[in-house]
């Protein structure tokens, strides 16, 4: 029993102002010590979308370095785990609550993080370098998701990529996304033609900007309740595709989630000079603070 540690940890709701919504995080504040394969089985323990275990960083200008974690893999980069260990790094004074700008390191490099000061304050990340990459079948797609060619927009599903490749299939309206539900094993086929995993991001124009949803069983995480890394490439795929609304004022939202309960609200803004230039923000509510003996 000597041999047993504690591990502190806090669960906060991302992308939320409402507790039990928005897409849940767990973040280790101090992971001195916890190597790599406990870390992993840990973020499968927990079985969360994300849990974020920081580190020392060890790039200059970066406050910490967030190691982050699904329940089967470790990303370079992603969204709600980044706002939600921001959220933390404020509540724990490793960075005071006056700092309106701080770096965190992920694998992907720094990352920029910009602080709105409201109540509670609005969070928002620079989204990293945006590509544009694989195209793939409408008709495909659409039977991955088991719906109609008819239902999508004709526009081709394209990987869009900011650390985290996500495929994006425009659908016509709401409606046609809470209908989606992915075949994994047809996605799985499709998958095998790039060469790293990629999650199904379904998303249909609206007033506000986009209604969504993202599937990603190839990181064990079957439907995720928000996801800021794919709303960066989101966003710049809207404005090439001319799919932004235009009564909106430079700030549009992609609401996702709702269908599993989880309504989730991410704020997003595009660069008028460069539209590959997206931050991505949202509100964070803490919601458990937790002990874990190993």
């Amino acid at each position: 029993m000597s041999n047993q540690r504690s591990l502190r940890y806090q669960v906060v709701d991302v992308f939320t102002r409402v507790p039990l919504e928005g897409n849940a995080l767990a973040v280790f504040p101090d992971s001195h010590g916890i190597d790599d394969v406990m870390k992993q089985r840990i973020a499968r323990e927990l079985n969360l979308s994300e849990t974020v275990f920081i580190e020392e960083a060890t790039l200059s200008g970066c406050v910490k370095n967030l190691r982050i974690f699904t329940p089967l893999r470790e990303l370079s980069f992603a969204g709600h785990p980044t706002i939600g260990t921001a959220f933390v790094l404020l509540e724990k004074g490793f960075v005071p609550k006056s700092t309106k700008h701080f770096q965190v390191q992920e694998k992907i490099g720094p990352v920029a993080v910009r602080v709105e000061m409201s109540e509670p304050p609005l969070l928002w990340l620079q989204t990293p370098p945006i590509t544009f990459e694989n195209t793939f079948s409408r008709n495909v797609c659409a039977e991955i998701l088991q719906l109609d060619a008819n239902d999508l927009l004709d526009i081709d599903p394209q990987i869009v990529n900011a650390g985290n490749p996500t495929l994006l299939v425009t659908a016509k309206e709401k409606s046609v996304v809470d209908r989606a539900s992915i075949d994994v094993k047809l996605f799985s086929n499709l998958s095998g033609d790039y060469p790293e995993p990629f999650c199904l991001f379904v998303f249909a124009p609206t007033d506000e900007g986009a209604y969504s949803r993202m599937f990603a069983p190839n990181y064990g995480v079957f439907e995720d309740p928000a996801t800021g890394s794919s709303t960066g490439p989101l966003g710049a795929f809207m404005k090439r595709h001319n799919l932004l609304p235009s009564s909106a004022t430079g700030r549009f939202i992609s609401e996702q989630g709702t269908k599993m309960g989880r309504r989730s609200l991410l704020h997003f803004e595009i660069s008028e000079e460069d539209g590959n230039r997206v931050f991505v923000g949202g509100h964070v509510t803490p919601l458990i603070e937790a002990v874990m003996t190993l």
